[in-house]
C-alpha cells in the first residue's frame, strides 16, 4: 500500500500538466478579495530535489518540465508554471521542484488557508519537516493529516470561508482509488456546491481509470473542464503511464481559453512518439 512515492515522478508530464493548471486556478482566486482554502487530498512531502535517490531513479522530469525550462516560445500558462518552478532554482540549474503543497502556499494570501492530508506515513513525517523549515508563515496558515484524505475531506467541507478549491490527487496504486475519487466529488459538490474541485487521473490501460473519465462528466455541476495528454503510445505489456487527465468541476473561466493554446503546445513539445496528443472539453449546465 505505502511503495509509492510522490519523489518518483516529481515534475514529469503528469505534474506539468496538473500544476500549470492549478497556479492558473489559485491566480484566479486570488482576483477576489474574500479568502478561501484549498483542500489537498495527497499531499506527499511538498518539495522535491531531483537529483536525489528517489527521483534521480527514472528522472522524469527529464520528460515533464526539463523539456519546457529553455523554451521562450511557452504560451501564457506554461510560462506563469515555469517561472514558478525557476523560483526554487534560482540562479542555477534544474534541482527543484515544488509540488502542489508549495505551488499553492506561494499563492496563498495571509488570510487564506491550505489543508493537506498525507497517509503515507513517512511522506507525511517529512511534509510536516518541511514546513517547519518554510517558516511561521507556511505553518500558521497550514495544518497537516496523517490520515485518508478520501474520508477526512467530508468534515472540512464547506470551508469556513465558503471559498474554495479540493485538489484530490491520489496514486491510483490502489485501483480502488478511481472510484473513491469520483465518490469524493459527487458527495463534495453536495456539501460544497460552488467550490472548484480538480481530479487528476493516469492514463493507463486498466478499465477503472476509463470508467472514472466516463463518470466524471455525469456530474450534475454548474460547469466542468475535461484536459487530456497523452505523450506515447500504451506499452505492448499493458504496464506504465502513457498519459494524464484533470477534470474540474466549477473551473475558472479563462482556464479553457488559456488551455487552447497550452494543450497542443505541451503535445508536441512532450511528444514521445507518434501517438502523442491531447483532448480539451468545456461544458456549462444550464
Amino acid at each position: 500500500m505505502f511503495s509509492y512515492r510522490h519523489a518518483f515522478h516529481a515534475g514529469n508530464h503528469a505534474d506539468v500538466l496538473k500544476h500549470a493548471i492549478l497556479i492558473h486556478t489559485l491566480d484566479y482566486l486570488n482576483r477576489k478579495d474574500a479568502p478561501y482554502w484549498v483542500i489537498d487530498t495527497h499531499a506527499g512531502a511538498g518539495l522535491y530535489q531531483l537529483d536525489g535517490d528517489w527521483s534521480a531513479k527514472n528522472a522524469e522530469h527529464d520528460g515533464g518540465i526539463a523539456r519546457l525550462w529553455d523554451k521562450a516560445d511557452l504560451p501564457e500558462l506554461l510560462a506563469d508554471y515555469v517561472a514558478r518552478i525557476k523560483q526554487y532554482n534560482t540562479g542555477g540549474p534544474l534541482r527543484y521542484y515544488p509540488g502542489s503543497p508549495w505551488l499553492t502556499l506561494d499563492a496563498l494570501r495571509d488570510k487564506d488557508r491550505l489543508r493537506l492530508f498525507e497517509l503515507h506515513p513517512s511522506e507525511s513525517d517529512v511534509l510536516v519537516r518541511n514546513l517547519e523549515k518554510r517558516g511561521r508563515g507556511a505553518l500558521r496558515q497550514t495544518t497537516v493529516y496523517a490520515a485518508d484524505g478520501f474520508e477526512g475531506v467530508k468534515s472540512l467541507l464547506p470551508p469556513p470561508a465558503r471559498r474554495g478549491l479540493v485538489l484530490i490527487d491520489p496514486s491510483y496504486e490502489d485501483k480502488r482509488d478511481y472510484r473513491r475519487a469520483f465518490i469524493a466529488v459527487k458527495e463534495g459538490v453536495k456539501r460544497f456546491a460552488t467550490g472548484t474541485y480538480a481530479v487528476w487521473y493516469p492514463l493507463v490501460q486498466r478499465v477503472e481509470a476509463g470508467e472514472l473519465a466516463r463518470q466524471l462528466p455525469n456530474l450534475a455541476v454548474k460547469s466542468w473542464l475535461h484536459a487530456t495528454l497523452t505523450v506515447q503510445k500504451p506499452a505492448p505489456d499493458g504496464f506504465g503511464l502513457h498519459g494524464s487527465g484533470i477534470f474540474l468541476v466549477n473551473p475558472p473561466w479563462t482556464l479553457h481559453e488559456a488551455l487552447k493554446t497550452a494543450m497542443p503546445y505541451l503535445a508536441r513539445e512532450l511528444a514521445l512518439d507518434d501517438r502523442a496528443g491531447y483532448t480539451l472539453e468545456y461544458r456549462e449546465n444550464s
